[in-house]
């Protein structure tokens, strides 16, 4: 039984939208800044699998494709466990930039059976993940 996700977030981060775009598109150094990402394997040019935990005793294995690299639009088609797309829009703000995330993703097999009873769980599990992005990101600029 399929279960649909859709996530949203508004940051702002006094780092400029150049600076965030290199990091977020250097997904092989996810590891070292984001603690949710456990491992990168690239597959391509375009492609890496991710293997990613949050606080839930999960390994969710997802492939990224790669859709958009530039600026203000980063843009990622997802599959592996998961089924959809990833979008960050970054643009200047005063403080350095503003970070829109977008999230819409298909769960299908025992995760998405389990989401009918689990949803509220899972949706937390999902904002921790994020909540490491969010403060990782600085170290991530700070080290590029």
């Amino acid at each position: 039984m399929p279960a649909r996700y859709v996530f949203t977030e508004t940051w702002e981060l006094p780092l400029s939208p150049e600076a965030v775009r290199d990091a977020l598109v250097d997904v092989e150094r996810y590891p070292r800044w984001w603690p949710q990402v456990r491992a990168v394997a690239k597959l391509g040019e375009d492609d890496a699998l991710l293997v990613c935990r949050s606080v839930l005793p999960y390994d969710l294995e997802i492939v990224l494709h790669a859709v958009s690299r530039d600026l203000p639009t980063l843009e990622v088609g997802i599959g592996g466990d998961l089924d959809g797309f990833a979008r960050w829009t970054l643009t200047p703000a005063p403080s350095g930039s503003r970070m829109v995330f977008e999230q819409e993703v298909v769960v299908r097999g025992l995760l998405g059976l389990a989401s009918v009873a689990l949803r509220p769980v899972l949706a937390w599990n999902h904002r921790k993940m994020m909540l490491g992005c969010r403060q990782g990101l600085p170290a991530a600029v700070g080290s590029a």
